[in-house]
């Protein structure tokens, strides 16, 4: 086949190019340089173009990537031209409350152009929503819902006969071939790729993730593109300065693009959290990839039944806790950063389901999507984990010290407030529960709201601090959201607490091993086991008053009245850095 799209294609490669050459030559000998040179100008790259495609081992690919990127370039130069202009012209002459009113309208436009935008494009564009998705610390609300509601699990999704030519070309065999049979329709599709459910010849229920069509053709120059309008826009709008996310992107998906990357993250995330250290061993599930049968491509296998891991009316109706599942999602995730250093990044709602377990009766939670990893280093395990020891202590010297390590400088203060979601003046109460987060509408409000008045100094620190520590901001976001959906949300905390003794006890035993470190290491764990039992019984107690008061435990942020602390930013003490919310 490959030699009737080869065919025509060189015909007009060949004619192209000595109509180039021919007109050239007439310039030369009839001394009309100027024109003839244009012309040649004109025919030369077609000309190029279809050299470039048909003496390629792939023509059909080339030939591909040749549509595809102009459109792309079209696409987006239509939507950013068209967000700039809708916000320079909408708010044009506009003060006070009515310019609030028309910017936030215009943020929805915007926001749901944007969705457009990268529905039509598909790929890198649609992982740049799910990015966006968790920046509620600089974006407005209306960006970040917009995304959160379509990018997650509402992504677009490849046509079958492509799923198996991808299957066909990577795994050497037919779907039909490989499975006794294969469901057309995909069960999920995200970003970069679907998933089929399928059957084995030996009737094993099977997952297969099949990569979208085309992707690794355009993924580099759909990154130069959007780099190159993020900078257009930074020059409409200064304080639109997103390159460090530019900058991570094309770190991480040259890596998520490589099934045979998540295979091997896989694996090494099963061996963890089935080693003697796991505190959760038996309580995690990873599904089993199948020997033989993936590639970058491709990625075949066992198929899990679950659901999600925010669906609280099912866990209810299953007779389990909200929080016991809050609770393990939290110590999964601080257990991998702070214990193993080997962290999965991507932990929001669709890559996290649950199961029941038929032999111990209890739910199991199973982690999907290992494409998005960090490793990180003894020394920023250790680092990070005093920071946080500090936080939940409420030891500004402490936050002040290990957030200079990382790079903060003197913007530690909105820093700590990034890390937590908590403006200054709350990250340094002495007050037990100082961290607590309601989750309600006022707060969240609030904290978009003074993050967006700092976003110029929350951009600057993003270019400053270690690269890691961008997914890590990332995956807090995700299990602060899992947490406030289903437990109480001082839990994230208390884990994190206790993750952080046990990580510097191992590492202190490590470095200065002998019984002094041993005892030292058990005098930190019984100190912070005493911090967590006063932070459970505040509270219990902050429910339990809630409930006297007839108020739902989601109001309880307005008990504080005792315990008073302004959501206004802050100036730091000896510096001009500003304080906001994270």
């Amino acid at each position: 086949m490959r030699w009737l799209v080869r065919s025509p294609l060189r015909q007009l490669s060949q004619h192209c190019t000595r109509h180039a050459l021919a007109t050239q030559a007439e310039a030369a000998q009839t001394g009309g340089a100027k024109r003839g040179w244009g012309k040649a100008l004109l025919v030369a790259p077609p000309a190029i173009l279809a050299s470039w495609i048909v003496f390629s081992d792939e023509p059909q690919r080339r030939a591909r990537v040749a549509y595809n990127v102009p459109l792309r370039v079209f696409r987006d130069a239509v939507a950013v031209v068209s967000i700039a202009s809708d916000y320079k012209l909408s708010l044009r002459g506009l003060e006070g409350k009515t310019y609030e009113e028309e910017l936030k309208e215009c943020h929805t436009r915007s926001a749901f152009k944007l969705q457009r935008l990268c529905f039509a494009n598909g790929g890198i564009y649609i992982k740049l929503g799910q990015h966006v998705a968790q920046l509620d610390y600089i974006l407005p609300a209306e960006y970040v819902n917009t995304m959160r509601d379509y990018m997650l699990d509402k992504c677009p999704v490849s046509m079958y006969k492509d799923i198996a030519q991808v299957i066909q070309e990577d795994l050497g065999k037919s779907p039909e071939e490989l499975f006794a049979s294969i469901e057309e329709v995909p069960i999920a599709s995200a970003s970069l790729a679907q998933v089929h459910r399928a059957v084995s010849h030996d009737g094993r229920q099977l997952a297969v993730k099949v990569q979208h069509v085309g992707l690794r053709d355009t993924c580099a120059a759909d990154t130069v593109i959007v780099e190159a309008f993020v900078k257009g826009l930074r020059w409409v709008f200064p304080d639109f300065n997103y390159q460090w996310l530019i900058d991570e992107l094309k770190e991480s998906v040259p890596k998520e693009l490589d099934f045979e990357l998540e295979v091997a993250n896989s694996k090494r995330c099963q061996l963890h959290l089935n080693s003697k250290k796991s505190r959760v061993k038996g309580k995690v599930v990873v599904p089993q990839v199948e020997d033989g049968m993936f590639n970058k491509r491709v990625l075949v296998m066992e198929y899990i039944e679950g659901f999600k891991v925010t669906d609280r009316a099912r866990i209810e109706q299953m007779g389990f806790k909200p929080e016991k599942v809050a609770e393990l999602v939290s110590r999964t995730f601080n257990e991998m950063i702070f214990i193993h250093g080997d962290v999965h990044c991507d932990p929001h709602a669709a890559n996290l389901f649950l199961r029941k377990n038929e032999a111990t009766g209890q739910l199991q939670l199973v982690l999907l999507d290992h494409g998005l990893y960090r490793q990180i280093t003894d020394e920023f395990r250790k680092s990070y984990a005093l920071l946080w020891q500090s936080l939940i202590f409420a030891d500004a010297e402490g936050i002040k010290e290990h957030s200079q390590a990382m790079n903060a400088g003197d913007m530690y203060p909105l820093f700590a407030g990034m890390l937590t979601n908590r403006p200054w003046d709350e990250v340094i109460s002495k007050d037990i529960n100082h961290l607590y987060m309601s989750g309600d509408e006022e707060e969240r409000n609030s904290i978009q709201q003074t993050s967006q008045m700092f976003a110029a100094q929350i951009t600057q620190l993003l270019f400053k601090v270690p690269r890691v520590l961008l997914l890590l901001l990332k995956t807090n976001d995700c299990l602060r959201s899992v947490d406030l959906a289903l437990g109480e949300p001082v839990n994230t905390f208390v884990i994190t607490a206790r993750e952080c003794s046990r990580a510097l006890t191992d590492i202190r035993n490590r470095e200065q091993p002998g019984l002094r470190s041993h005892l030292r290491g058990k005098l930190d764990e019984w100190h912070v086991e005493y911090r967590v039992t006063l932070l459970r019984v505040a509270s219990w107690w902050a429910i339990k008053w809630a409930r006297w008061m007839g108020k739902t435990p989601s109001s309880r942020r307005k008990m504080r009245d005792r315990h008073p602390s302004k959501l206004a930013p802050l100036h730091a003490a000896g510096g001009d850095t500003v304080v906001a919310h994270g």
